[in-house]
This record gives structure tokens, sequence and C-alpha cells, in this order.
């Protein structure tokens, strides 16, 4: 991290005209400051398979002295040694592990695999942890029971669990007891909407030298609609001496698969661990689909999990993905979804009859928190956002825009959509970086 410490070091020093001093391009695409008229930040909402691409083609144009800021959907360490530039003008931001567990899982995670956990590994961890807690509290295989339990056992109060004590939660949660999740991402508390009532963000960049990234700040925040609570069982029936059975639909090849094979081996830590114990005589059966990043593959996928009786499911990863998959595939069969990484505010305003969670926080947040990060970290006045043309990118480029203009006054000159697996990128940077449109 030596050269992006000492390049957040420079720009801290030289203040905010000294930043926008440096913001501009040295080509004939515009130009931020420096007296071209393109804007001085770009943000680029984005999957890595075609980021690798769309960064060629921004560093052939460029001289790189843009801030570009991204969210966790292009967050793969690999990602400057393939795209042949350290990326140092680029900042991230990403859903964090900041739960009370976090260690506990980070050590477990080592153990298991030899390194260190990755971007939604937490998450996909306390998804499938909690979906095996709601098997056991409801004691049967079925969609509609183990619903009714993912809030009785993720939100206060009862036994703490963590993953340091799964095995006991489980056994306690067959035996009908109360018990209260505590994860690694977050506490684990569902809002109304499933979605997690709070959740830390992490500030990153790449570290090309050791191809990885690096986290540079933590915060928590809160999420929307922290205090509602949404239904959930009073008691729950309980039994030992069965089989839960749990789904994991997440992507093994495609746009996200340099982020998805690390996830999936996190979600099956907890399989393991119950497995391992044999607590009331509980096993855990999972079966492990790949969404090849495709809407139609997920839902493919997913229809193989219900055709198998799987009655809950960890993921899908991307919105592109889990909306479809929601809607075609786990609704109208009442299976749960509990999606690790899908930020997208359409998978809040499903019309789901509360089938779906996530314990991945919502893009409504992370459009905040963006949007904060460029106006004063960055210290950009003037941005054009570049994003993936599906729900995630367009939902997050509008929340960001919104609140970029409206509580930092800041001006978004365009917005511009581009579609996966394309050759070139050439034409939409272009339009990213030029002048306001008129």
């Amino acid at each position: 991290m030596v050269r992006d410490i000492a390049r957040r070091d420079y720009l801290k020093g030289v203040g905010a005209a000294g930043a926008a001093g440096l913001t501009g391009l040295s080509g004939c695409i515009g130009g931020g400051g420096g007296g071209g008229n393109g804007p001085e930040g770009l943000v680029v909402i984005g999957y890595p398979e075609s980021g690798i691409q769309l960064f060629r083609d921004y560093y052939a144009a460029s001289d790189g002295s843009e801030s570009i800021l991204v969210p966790d959907g292009l967050r793969s360490g690999s990602m400057p040694g393939q795209v042949g530039n350290d990326m140092a003008n680029v900042t991230g931001t990403a859903p964090a592990a900041g739960g009370p567990a976090q260690e506990t899982f980070n050590q477990l995670f080592q153990d298991e695999y030899g390194a260190a956990p990755g971007v939604f590994n937490s998450q996909c961890y306390d998804s499938v942890a909690t979906l095996i807690l709601a098997n056991a509290a409801a004691g049967e295989n079925t969609g509609a029971a183990i619903r009714d339990q993912m809030r009785r056992v993720a939100n206060p109060g009862g036994m703490e669990v963590t993953p340091d004590n799964l095995v006991e939660g489980v056994e306690a949660a067959a035996n009908g007891e109360d018990i209260n999740y505590v994860g690694a991402s977050s506490s684990v508390n569902f809002n109304e909407k499933g979605d997690p009532a709070e959740a830390a963000y992490a500030v990153w960049e790449f570290d090309a030298e050791n191809n990885s990234t690096t986290d540079v700040e933590v915060q928590s925040f809160e999420g929307d609609n922290p205090d509602g609570s949404g239904p959930s069982a009073d008691s729950g029936a309980g039994g030992g001496d069965r089989e839960i059975s749990v789904g994991i639909l997440l992507p093994e090849t495609g746009d996200l698969a340099a982020v998805g094979q690390p996830m999936i081996q996190a979600a099956q830590i907890p399989v393991q661990q119950v497995n391992d114990a044999n607590p009331a005589g509980i096993t855990v059966n999972a079966q492990i689909e790949d969404t090849q990043t495709s809407p139609d593959a997920g839902v493919s996928a997913a229809q193989s999990l219900v055709s198998a009786g799987v009655p809950a499911v960890c993921g899908s990863a991307s919105s592109g993905v889990n909306v479809p998959v929601s809607q075609q595939a786990f609704i109208p069969n009442e299976v749960v979804g509990c999606s690790p990484s899908s930020t997208a505010l359409s998978v809040s305003d499903l019309d789901d009859n509360d089938f779906i969670f996530r314990t991945a926080p919502s893009d409504f947040l992370q459009g905040r928190v963006m949007a904060q990060v460029m106006a004063e970290r960055l210290e950009a006045s003037s941005v054009s956002t570049l994003y993936v043309n599906n729900d995630y990118g367009q939902q997050l480029s509008e929340r960001f825009s919104n609140v970029f203009a409206d509580a930092f006054d800041g001006e978004v000159y365009n917005q511009v959509a581009f579609n996966i697996g394309e050759s070139s990128y050439s034409s939409v940077i272009e339009t990213a970086l030029s002048g306001p449109e008129n």
C-alpha cells in the first residue's frame, strides 16, 4: 500500500483547490480541472469481468487523473493486474463485516481455507446460519414455516447465538427456545422489509502490488426503516433427529465468478459446523447451484432447487439475477430467499409475501455513502456515472446522483448505461467524460 498511502496523504495535503487541479483529461476526451469541461469525478457501477475491459478502455483514453468511485460489485483484488494499471485513482465503498462476531468468522474462514475472507463472505455465512436456525426452530422443511421464524431467531431477544456457538444455537432452536443470532456482517436484525436494520460500510482502495484490496476506513450506518420489525412467529415447533435442507445459489461462473467462489466457501462453513457436531440429531443437506451471473441461468438454477424441494436458499448474488429469481422461482413457490449481496432498491419493494430477505443492506444506504465519499473524501463537485444496464446499476446510479446533487450541491453531468460483455467501452466512456448534457 505504499503508493496508495502516499497518494492519499498527498491529496489530503493539497486540499480542495489543489485536488481539483489534479482532475481532468490530458487527451481528447473532455476533462474536469485544468481547463477541460468534463467531470472531476466518475462513478463506475458494474462487475469485475466487464469492468476489466471498461477500465482498460478508460486508461487508454485518460491519464487517470479523475477521481473514480466504485461500489462493492467491482471489488476484486486481481483487477489492476488484469487491467494493466495500478488503478491508484480508484476508491471503493462496500458493505463491510462490521458485526459483533466479525473476528470469530474471520478466524473460522482462515482456519478452513488458509486465506482471509473477502467481500460479502461474512454476509454469506450469516445468511446460511440464519436459514439453518430458522429451519431448526420451524421443525420442518417448508418455506412458510421457515419464513415465520426468520425474525424470531435473528432479532432480539433470547439466547445470544454467534458463529462461535452456532451448534448450541441450533440445538436450542430445535428445543423451542428463543434465540437471537448475532452475526459477522451485522447484528442481523431484519426490518419490516427483510433488510438489515443496520450495516457497516468500508472505504477501500486497490493494492496492486499485493493483488488485493485494502480497507482504509469502516463506519457504521443505520439502514432504512430500522424500527419496523415485521411479522414473526411467537414460538417454534422445533424438533430433532432430522435433516435440514438449504440451497446455495451463487455465481461460480460468469461476471461475478471472481467474488462468487469465496462466497460459496463462506456459505458452506455453517453447514460443516452443524454436520460435524450433529446437535439434537440434526444434519444439513446443502445443495449448490450456479447462477452464472445470468438472469436466465439463475432462474433455471433456482427452479432446480425448487424441484428438489429446497425450502430456503442463500442467494442470489447480483440484483439483476436476484429480482427475477425471486419473482419467478422463490415467491410463487413459497421458498425463502436470503441474499448476501443483492443490494438494489427494487428488492425491498418486491411483492414478496415476506419470503425475501437479505443480509446485505439496500443501495438506498450505499448511494448515500458513495455521495458523501465523492463529495467529502474525493472533493469532487462534478461527476458522471457509468452503470451496468440492470436494476442494480440503474438504481444505484440514480440514488447516488440524487443525493450528490441534493445533499452535497454537486453537479451530475451524465448517467451512462453500459451492457455486460461488450468488446469495447470506448464510446460510453467518451460520453461519461464529456461535458454536461445540453
